[in-house]
């Protein structure tokens, strides 16, 4: 049997928001059954790929970030978009360690941490117009029968 649904929530660049957004995503993909570690994988790249919207597309400034969860069968598809500042070189952005807040104390290990806890991740930016981050996982067959 097919099973298919979406949730797209949009809320402000706001620190106090990243929880909101992890908590969202884990909630949505209850259906799937999956197992604490499935959740836990989730809600870290989730709460890494916000982080990075709010900290590094908006800086200081505000926007909206929009989070898009979508379920087909038994994978899962999180899309996170900023509008904010863009990012110049996403290979070097991608790579372990970058940062391009040092100052921040951020140790450059955002994507790093998406792509372990995820089973892709792509990158898409555009300087002065935004990024989006689109990871897929597939969630494993716990015997749950979707009705």
């Amino acid at each position: 049997m097919s099973y298919e649904n979406k949730t797209t929530i949009k809320f402000q660049s706001v620190p106090e928001n990243e929880k909101f957004a992890r908590t969202s995503a884990a909630i949505f993909i209850s259906p799937l059954n999956p197992t604490l570690s499935e959740i836990n994988d989730i809600k870290t790249a989730v709460s890494e790929a916000v982080t990075n919207a709010i900290i590094h597309g908006y800086e200081d400034n505000s926007g909206e970030v929009l989070l898009e969860c979508v379920i087909k069968n038994d994978t899962v598809y999180i899309k996170i978009e900023d509008k904010g500042k863009g990012i110049e070189n996403i290979e070097e952005a991608m790579s372990p360690l970058y940062t391009s807040k040092p100052d921040l104390g951020r140790s450059g290990l955002g994507f790093t941490v998406m792509e372990s806890f995820m089973d892709e991740v792509k990158v898409s930016s555009k300087v002065g117009i935004g990024t989006t981050i689109e990871m897929t996982k597939k969630i494993i067959d716990n015997g749950f029968k979707k009705e």
